[in-house]
C-alpha cells in the first residue's frame, strides 16, 4: 500500500491561495472586560490588505490573542476589496472627499514625483493600493477606524475617463481635457 506523502501539504495551499496580496497592520487594541475573577484581556487589531495594482479593502478582527486577530482581520479585509482605477497606474484621476461618521478625508492627484503625503491610517491604504503620488487631509476625527472607512468611501466614488465616456455614450478623447489629450502632430506648411 502507497503512503500519500502529501497529505496535509494541500491545506496549506488551500489556506495562501493569495499570497500576491500584501497586508499592513494599521491598529492594534488592547481591551478589557471585568469579570468575577479580575479581568480579561482581548484584542482588536485593523489591518489593510492590497496587491499594490488597484485592489485594497481593510478588515478588523477581534480575538484573546494578537496573532489570531490580526488572522481575523485579513481575511475580513481579503473579503471585501474594491478596485479602484488608478491614472498611469500611479495616481488618483481627480479629486475626491470621503465622509464616514466625524471623519472626513480629502484626497487629491498629484504630479509625478510627489510621493504619498498622507498621514497614518492613510498612508497604508495608499501604499497597499500602489498609489505613488497623492496629496491628502485628514479633517475631523483621528480615530483610525473612521478613517480608513472614509478614505475607503472616497476611493468607491472615483471614476475613470473610460467609465464616464462609456456612461455618457462618448469616446475618452472628448471625456478629458485638452492639456491630457495626446497632442495632434504638427504638420508643416510650405
Amino acid at each position: 500500500m502507497a503512503r500519500d506523502d502529501n497529505r496535509g501539504g494541500n491545506r496549506r495551499n488551500n489556506r495562501d491561495e493569495t499570497p500576491e496580496f500584501q497586508d499592513r497592520l494599521v491598529a492594534i487594541n488592547r481591551v478589557s472586560k471585568t469579570v468575577k475573577g479580575g479581568k480579561r484581556f482581548g484584542f482588536a487589531a485593523l489591518v489593510v490588505v492590497g496587491d499594490q495594482k488597484g485592489r485594497v479593502g481593510f478588515g478588523k478582527g477581534k480575538a484573546k490573542e494578537v496573532p489570531e486577530a490580526i488572522r481575523k482581520a485579513t481575511e475580513q479585509a481579503k473579503r471585501q476589496m474594491i478596485r479602484v482605477q488608478l491614472r498611469e497606474g500611479r495616481t488618483l484621476h481627480h479629486d475626491m472627499e470621503g465622509r464616514h461618521g466625524a471623519g472626513k478625508v480629502v484626497m487629491r492627484s498629484a504630479p509625478e514625483g510627489t510621493g504619498i503625503i498622507a498621514g497614518g491610517p492613510m498612508r497604508a491604504i495608499f501604499e497597499m493600493l500602489g498609489v505613488k503620488d497623492v496629496v491628502s487631509k485628514s479633517i475631523g476625527s483621528q480615530n483610525p477606524y473612521n478613517m480608513i472607512r472614509a478614505t475607503m468611501d472616497g476611493l468607491r466614488k472615483e471614476s475613470s475617463p473610460r467609465s464616464v465616456a462609456q456612461r455618457r455614450g462618448k469616446k475618452v478623447a472628448d471625456i478629458l481635457p485638452k492639456s491630457d489629450a495626446p497632442a495632434a502632430p504638427a504638420t508643416e506648411e510650405a
